[in-house]
């Protein structure tokens, strides 16, 4: 029943099947690369450089005569990684602290958006390269720059959702039944913000991917060895007129995952919504 259920929502929702398809294979190639790749990406053959597609070598190599998937593979592992704990930092101090402002408003929930408000001044890549620029350039310090950025949306989303909520019936019986505010947070109004955060979650990873190789494009994300599509992209400008597909398979990997993150958040989005599922049943109903 659960995958008929599964299988369901998918072709009701297109862009989620596509969106879901698309980065399931990005996330396999991901998982692969830490156990297999064609060729070692820390090993030179100056002797391959910049050979085209070919059966030992299908996205052919780059100028240092690594293999181009096997940097892909891990340069999806690096972009996921990155992403995905930079979304994972977000959302577990944001969520808390918006729920919080939600919960006791007055001057905390004042001090808290004002100080979300001095975040979003500034655009997230430009602070991003700020932290980097004086933590240093790492994967871990882009985890912490694109994590940091990512705490007032995640914090401002939850407590627009927690403000709506709290007015609704069953959260007023809640409180009548003499739940405290804390209790009535955790069991009633988290629950039914769930499907906001899981979909501003989404965005923020597609963002998480474009920061990461934005930071890795200008030297301040992974450092080699280690591959990244970003760092990848900034190699290739210097072989465009030679060799133009080594920017174009990074180039491609980046809009394709981006693509199929913002996808899967939009069919999440009309999957979750129980107003959109209540006017489908009915438009369903005899």
């Amino acid at each position: 029943m659960a995958v008929r259920a599964f299988l369901r929502t998918l072709r009701q929702h297109r862009a989620l099947a596509v969106g879901g398809t698309i980065v399931g294979l990005v996330t396999a190639a991901a998982a692969l690369s830490l156990v297999w790749t064609p060729y070692p990406i820390d090993v030179l053959s100056v002797a391959d450089r910049l050979q085209g597609p070919s059966l030992a070598h299908p996205f052919g190599t780059d100028h240092y005569g690594r293999d181009m998937l096997s940097m892909l593979m891990v340069g999806a592992r690096t972009s996921i990684a990155v992403a995905l704990l930079a979304v994972g930092i977000g959302a577990l101090i944001g969520v808390p602290l918006g729920l919080l402002a939600a919960a006791r408003g007055g001057w905390l929930d004042e001090a808290l958006m004002r100080l979300n408000d001095l975040v979003f001044a500034f655009p997230a890549l430009l602070s991003a390269v700020m932290i980097t620029a004086i933590l240093g350039p790492g994967a871990v310090n882009a985890v912490l720059a694109i994590g940091i950025f990512n705490i007032p949306v995640f914090a401002r989303v939850a407590r627009g959702g927690a403000l709506a909520t709290g007015s609704r019936e069953f959260v007023l019986a809640a409180r009548v039944s003499g739940k405290g505010q804390l209790r009535i947070t955790a069991e009633h109004i988290l629950p039914n913000i769930a499907n906001l955060l899981i979909v501003q979650g989404t965005i923020q990873f597609s963002l998480g991917i474009l920061a990461e190789a934005g930071l890795s494009y200008v030297g301040l994300g992974a450092q080699p060895p280690l591959a990244s599509w970003g760092r990848m992209l900034n190699e290739a400008q210097t072989m465009m007129m030679m060799a133009p597909s080594l920017a174009l398979y990074p180039g491609l990997a980046i809009v394709l995952t981006v693509l199929g993150l913002n996808l899967m958040g939009d069919g999440l989005r009309d999957a979750l919504d129980p107003r959109l599922k209540r006017r489908r049943s009915q438009g369903m109903a005899p």
